[in-house]
Order: structure tokens, then sequence, then C-alpha cells
């Protein structure tokens, strides 16, 4: 069993130092994080660190990162590069600044069974200012197709059991979302409905795999099964309400794939986002 764990550190240090413990505990062989900055300076050398990107790193400040934290995984990360027709073995195009990192993770009790970890952070992006548009954050479905577009170069066959992909994140985006309000609900659809027709089935986390908020969010049906995974500036983990976090894996890899917000209030952690837990079984 190979277990990950997907979160949201928003730059925060004291995320890197949960994670330490974890792996010291033998809870997390990979991170897949988003919003993160470089580990506090005494942990460069514990954990694991490479940000390997084309872009001049000063045009963004925080970005995903694919990290090993155990020796019983071996995690070779992509390097980024721009968008090109013909990518090399080591490097994944990116159309996104800051959006997704990419990594093959290959068990070593199953070395002949690797997969291909994707973290994913759908950042908002205004309109531009031709539109004249007063939205203050802007969409994520941008980012998010962006996102989708360059995974999609993992993909190589018509037949989704082919691929062993496993992509999540926070696609700042409400699941199931059909009022306006906090979301561009059909804008949205599209995103949702782009990950399934590329073979990557919607793995939640949903109830029962989490805590549910304690009202119903504004804009999703009454018979959500999202479960929060971010509060806002504020407020706090009891109450959170919104789910930004995913995941999602290749139609029948996912199978072998469970899910589970870690949204407890006891156990949310450093940060806005809780941890989304995932374990792959190798066996």
């Amino acid at each position: 069993m190979i277990k990950l764990v997907s979160w949201n550190i928003d730059k925060r240090e004291a995320p890197w130092r949960e994670l330490n413990e974890m792996a010291l505990r033998g809870e997390v062989d990979v991170a897949l994080l988003q919003e993160a900055g470089s580990p506090p300076g005494d942990l460069t050398n514990t954990i694991p660190f490479k940000n390997d990107v084309f872009w001049d790193q000063r045009l963004y400040d925080r970005w995903p990162l694919v990290v090993g934290l155990s020796d019983r995984v071996k995690v070779e990360g992509f390097r980024l590069v721009e968008p090109i027709s013909e990518l090399g073995e080591g490097h994944v195009g990116t159309s996104g600044i800051g959006t997704m990192a990419a990594a093959r993770v290959t068990p070593l009790d199953q070395p002949t069974r690797p997969f291909v970890a994707v973290s994913m952070y759908a950042r908002w992006m205004k309109p531009h200012p031709s539109t004249g548009s007063s939205w203050r954050t802007g969409a994520s479905d941008v980012s998010a197709h962006r996102i989708l577009s360059d995974l999609s170069a993992f993909i190589g066959h018509c037949d989704p059991k082919e691929h062993r992909i496993l992509a999540a994140g926070d696609l700042n985006m409400f699941y199931g979302a059909t009022g306006g309000s906090l979301s561009l609900p059909e804008r949205e659809r599209t995103v949702w409905d782009r990950f399934e027709a590329l073979g990557l089935k919607f793995l939640g986390p949903q109830a029962p795999n989490g805590r549910q908020a304690s009202a119903t969010p504004p804009d999703v049906p009454p018979d959500t099964r999202n479960v929060p995974t971010f509060y806002r500036r504020g407020k706090s983990a009891a109450e959170a309400r919104d789910q930004l976090d995913y995941a999602f894996a290749s139609r029948g890899f996912h199978k072998r794939v469970t899910v589970r917000a870690r949204n407890e209030v006891e156990e949310w952690g450093s940060s806005d986002h809780c941890r989304i837990l995932i374990e792959v079984a190798t066996g």
C-alpha cells in the first residue's frame, strides 16, 4: 500500500513539519502539495525538494510539488518545460505557471507497476482588462483546462486501462454546483466532463469519506455528498463548508485507489485546507 497526501499548504512552514512527522510515523510516502514554497531551512536535508521549472520563479512565489517522503517509493519528477509537440522522457509540457507538477512514482515492492502522480492547482485567473469585468477573483476553470491539456500528454491510448495516472489537488471549484453565487457552474461542468472523457474517474472525497458541513453550502443540492476541505479567512475548521480539493485516477486503476478527507476539526492540520489522504493498493 502506497500512502499519499494531497494538501494545499498556503505557503506555510507548519505543514512541512507536520508532513515530516507523518513520514517519521510511516503515515505518508508521497506528498502532492499545492501553493508550496521551499521547506524550512532545517528540513531541506530531510525532505527532498526540487522545483524544476522553465519559468523565472520570481513570477510566482508558490507552486505545486510532488515530494517523496519514504524509502518505500522512488519518486522521479518530470521537469516542467514549455508545451511542445514532442517531449523528452523526463519532461512534461506545462502551459500554466504554478498549476501542476508531475512525477513517476515507483513502489519498490512492485517496481514494474509505477504510476504517474500529478499535483494540481487551478489558480484563479482574472478576466482580461478589455472585458471591463468586475470579477475580483476571476475563474478557476481557465487553469483547470490548462492542467487537463498538459495532463493529456500522459494519455497515449484510447483504452483508459492502459494508463496509471493519479491526479489530486485544489481545483477551486464546487462539485455539483447549480447556482452562481460561488461558481460558474456551466463552465465548471465542462471540467468534470473533460476528466471523465480522458478516462479519469472522479474519486471525491465524498461522504462518508469525510465529515460533511453542518449546514448545506449554498449553490449545491441538498443531497450533496461534498465534504468541506477549506475554510475562509477569519473562519475555522469547525466552520468549513466548501469542498475545493479532489482526486481522480485512470479508469481501472481507480479501483486500487481509496480517498478520504482528513477534515474532522481535531485532525484538520495547520493550513486553511485539510489533508486529502490517498491509498494506492500495490499487491
